[in-house]
């Protein structure tokens, strides 16, 4: 597949993707939610890893909130996305409270405000698990996101200070796709959880 077919053929499934997802039942998204949620929690991975990043979902995307607090209840560290222009960094969310304090982006989900200025996990220890949003997954673990390779840039500065983390897609059923037509750029993620 030609650099332009690609483009194209991404750009054509992330509409359709879209499309499915905006047509889901907000009882269907929170039921698939709280299966995936079941189902992470679960996860070995999840289990033995001290340093968690997760993203804060959009309406759209699979709930992560009772993660979250599932991560900060018991100990472990919680690391969230702080997207300051085209750099994506994991910074650590202290607290229930912290996460309170957030404030709102236009996307509708908190984040850190560009001048609260905190270390990235890479800079304090790594980390061992990152939970991972997307548009569209195969059960093999290819990926597709927004187009803005935040996520693959990040698993990219990873690999490259000698961190491997555990990737953790989060994903409705209607997000899952037979075929995603990938670069060398984009990352495959090591499980995909949904609702069978």
């Amino acid at each position: 597949m030609t650099a332009s077919a690609r483009y194209h053929a991404k750009a054509a499934l992330r509409k359709e993707l879209k499309r499915r997802l905006a047509n889901m039942a907000d009882c269907d998204r929170e039921r698939e939610s709280n299966g995936v949620t079941q189902k992470v929690l679960e996860l070995k991975e999840f289990s033995a890893s001290r340093r968690v990043s997760l993203y804060l979902n959009m309406k759209e995307e699979v709930h992560t909130s009772a993660i979250m607090k599932h991560v900060l209840e018991t100990g472990k560290e919680c690391f969230i996305p702080q997207y300051i222009g085209t750099v994506m960094k994991m910074v650590k969310l202290n607290s229930l409270a912290d996460y309170e304090a957030l404030p709102e982006t236009k996307w509708k989900i908190k984040q850190p405000a560009d001048d609260d200025h905190r270390p990235d996990a890479l800079e304090t220890g790594g980390l061992d698990l990152i939970l991972m949003p997307g548009l569209g997954f195969t059960r093999a673990g290819d990926r597709i996101g927004r187009g803005k390779g935040y996520y693959d840039s990040y698993l990219s500065k990873c690999e490259a200070n000698g961190c491997k983390p555990v990737t953790v897609a989060l994903a409705y059923r209607e997000q899952i796709c037979d075929e995603i037509p990938v670069t060398q750029n984009d990352k495959k993620v090591d499980h995909v959880i949904y609702l069978e």
